[in-house]
């Protein structure tokens, strides 16, 4: 699929929908999709990667998926989580409306699918997961990251997956000398040639040693 599709307000073209059967939060779920956004035929290899390396979201709190698609890290931080709210972003339409029904056929009232705008300025996040757009461009993909990560929580963590040959190192350096000084990038985990990499937005205390999910 050329990126120009997902990465559109509004896809050309009708949806054209489709059920899969995924796995998601231990679960065996059937969810819908469609042409004109991210991966709809499956969860895609970097965002398994994600899910699969991630320590378990806080019990509750303001949660971001940060370019949700069709929405597979969104259902799972709310079936994880069901007592936080997840805000699941994208400039999708069409992607915020297959999460929309995913949520709503799951039974899932705590998923707020919207556009980035959509969120009010005040809230701020336990923990941000995100498998972010590299292929949208350099200079977009730093000003969404540089606007997000901070309003991290203090004491809490962000989550992204980047493949290694599309720059997630680069990346891991760019974010280091970017964000506040209370800020740590560490590489959390690498498998399937993608990084993990946490970013911690320390208390005051220091960064807490780091977790060791590295597959």
């Amino acid at each position: 699929m050329s990126s120009e599709h997902y990465f559109s307000t509004s896809p050309s073209g009708d949806a054209v929908l489709r059920t899969i059967s995924v796995r998601l939060a231990g679960r065996d779920l059937q969810v819908t999709t469609a042409n004109g956004i991210f991966s709809p035929e499956r969860v895609d290899t970097g965002t398994q990667v994600l899910l699969a390396h991630t320590p378990a979201p806080p019990p509750g709190g303001n949660f971001l998926d940060l370019g949700c698609g069709w929405g597979p890290i969104a259902l799972s931080l709310a079936l994880e989580s069901p007592r936080a709210t997840v805000w699941a972003v994208d400039v999708n339409e069409r992607a915020l409306d297959m999460v929309r029904r995913n949520a709503e056929a799951l039974g899932l009232d705590n998923v707020n699918a919207c556009r980035p705008q959509d969120v009010p300025a005040d809230v701020r996040f336990r923990t941000i997961w995100s498998n972010p757009p590299i292929r949208v461009g350099k200079n977009e993909l730093h000003a969404m990251l540089s606007h997000w990560l901070p309003r991290l929580d203090a004491g809490s963590d962000a989550w992204l997956v980047v493949a290694r040959n599309l720059g997630s190192d680069s990346l891991h350096r760019w974010l280091q000398g970017e964000l506040p000084a209370d800020f740590a990038v560490l590489r959390a985990a690498t498998s399937k040639g993608y990084r993990v990499l946490r970013v911690r937005h320390r208390s005051g205390t220091g960064l807490t040693q780091p977790i060791d999910v590295v597959g």
